[in-house]
């Protein structure tokens, strides 16, 4: 009996698993070759921070963009790829942050986790995005500069690093209302 109770315990367990959004889209044979996040944004308080994240790469015109050199503004950085839909849809209002906050104490930073420089630089084009992307695909160091602290799970994913290069706010998936991610970037710039 005790094993049935405990069989019937496990089952309950791994069926609640089988109706995460994320345990769905990886199982959903889409083909759309993510795992799309639903939008939740993580907040932590400047008290509960770790420590700063170290990180370095190229970006889409062969230039160097590091951690180091962004100390003192807050940095915006979406993890993304010219691919993903939800990358397309979300790109306006990333822009728009960008043109609002530039010289504001805000740097928006594109991780480009799939494409090489020829096809980001297309993207770009395409949308009318002016900030860089370090090309993350050969390496994937930046994604896993982040994993100790907040895994960037899905693309895209946005994270607000404050002034110290500490993680303030992930938004997991499209940004579902550009005014979040606006409240988050003012926020941290007023720290």
């Amino acid at each position: 009996m005790a094993v049935g109770a405990a069989a019937l315990a496990l089952a309950l367990t791994l069926s609640g698993c089988a109706n995460e959004k994320l345990a769905a889209d990886y199982t959903s044979a889409d083909n759309k070759n993510y795992v799309a996040g639903d939008g939740s944004v993580t907040e932590v308080a400047a008290a509960d921070r770790e420590k700063p994240v170290e990180y370095s790469g190229k970006d889409e015109h062969g230039k160097t963009i590091s951690s180091k050199d962004l100390l003192g503004e807050v940095v915006v950085m979406n993890y993304w790829y010219a691919g993903c839909a939800p990358c397309r849809a979300e790109a306006p209002d990333l822009q728009a942050l960008n043109e609002k906050y530039d010289g504001k104490g805000a740097q928006f930073v594109g991780v480009n986790v799939f494409d090489q420089a020829e096809t980001a630089l297309a993207f770009n084009k395409t949308y009318g995005i002016t900030y860089p992307s370090i090309l993350d695909v050969n390496d994937g160091s930046v994604k896993l500069a982040f994993t100790g602290q907040v895994r960037p799970n899905a693309v895209p994913t946005t994270l607000v690093i404050d002034k110290q290069g500490r993680v303030a706010a992930r938004i997991l998936g499209k940004i579902s209302d550009r005014s979040i991610l606006d409240t988050l970037i003012r926020d941290a710039i007023a720290e």
